[in-house]
């Protein structure tokens, strides 16, 4: 019983709002001594999990760079170099990054983009660089509504990219984990039975693995199968392109709309004043 420590330490850490790294760690630790393991051979199993699952964990080494690259003026630096490009608006900003992060999504390159390393460090000082580079000195709502459109387009652009390419994503770590302890599937298996248990049990660890993992196709597929529709997961891929193109040219038109909306809020601006 006193190996399950650590979830009370988790809930209340959590509760209390404390950091939630120094939680999790602190939760580790705890569960690890109570289990009978000293404090060098808890450490060993966290290097020794973090070795097997690297392919996983490096993404996260990332954050630490990009805090340090703000903290050196990277989120200046980008609203700088587009407030000196003329033909910059926010809405061409915003529009190329789409289309980037579309096509990338659905070549499978899903951490090529991103809130934390993409969005909030670059993609929405460009867009308010550009619009700076219009209109002058912009209000703290009209930066806050081309950063939520930053974020909307990173959004929009990974859900429907991401159905057309069948990736493996973070169902890794559970195959790292079961190759650690001798029992070697393939992650398509691990995917499908993932599927047919989020399908079963509507549980948010299940889904959660199928839909980073295989963009929510094999979902699609279980949920199919079960009521006597058979399709390929190819099929799936296929379909979701002309859906990914729809949602593509709706979001360009709403963001060619967007230049707009900025000039009649700022045109508001001296009114309320």
């Amino acid at each position: 019983m006193l190996s399950l420590i650590g979830i009370v330490i988790v809930i209340i850490g959590f509760v209390l709002r404390i950091n939630p790294l120094l939680v999790v760690t602190i939760a580790g630790l705890a569960t690890g001594m109570a289990s009978g393991l000293g404090p060098l051979e808890v450490v060993a199993a966290f290097g020794k999990a973090f070795i097997t699952s690297r392919y996983v964990a490096i993404v996260w080494l990332v954050l630490p760079v990009i805090g340090l690259l703000e903290h050196a003026g990277l989120k200046e630096r980008a609203r700088a170099v587009v407030s000196g490009l003329r033909a910059a608006t926010t809405s061409r900003v915003l529009l190329a990054y789409f289309a980037i992060r579309q096509i990338t999504a659905a070549l499978g390159l899903t951490s090529l983009g991103g809130h934390p390393q993409m969005v909030r460090p670059l993609i929405a000082p460009m867009a308010e660089g550009a619009a700076e580079n219009q209109y002058g000195e912009l209000p703290q709502s009209v930066r806050y509504k081309i950063r939520a459109n930053a974020a909307a387009v990173d959004n929009i652009a990974l859900f429907f990219g991401e159905d057309i390419f069948i990736a493996i994503g973070s169902i890794l770590l559970i195959k790292g984990f079961l190759d650690q302890n001798g029992i070697h599937v393939e992650p398509t298996q691990l995917a499908i039975r993932a599927n047919a248990a989020a399908v079963d049990n509507i549980a948010l660890f299940f889904g959660e693995d199928i839909f980073i993992a295989i963009g929510s196709i094999l979902l699609i597929k279980g949920f199919l199968d079960q009521n006597g529709i058979h399709v390929e997961p190819t099929q799936l891929a296929i379909w979701a392109i002309p859906t990914a193109i729809c949602a593509f040219v709706i979001h360009c038109a709403r963001l060619l709309l967007l230049d707009r909306q900025l000039r009649a809020d700022l045109a508001r601006e001296p009114e309320k004043a």
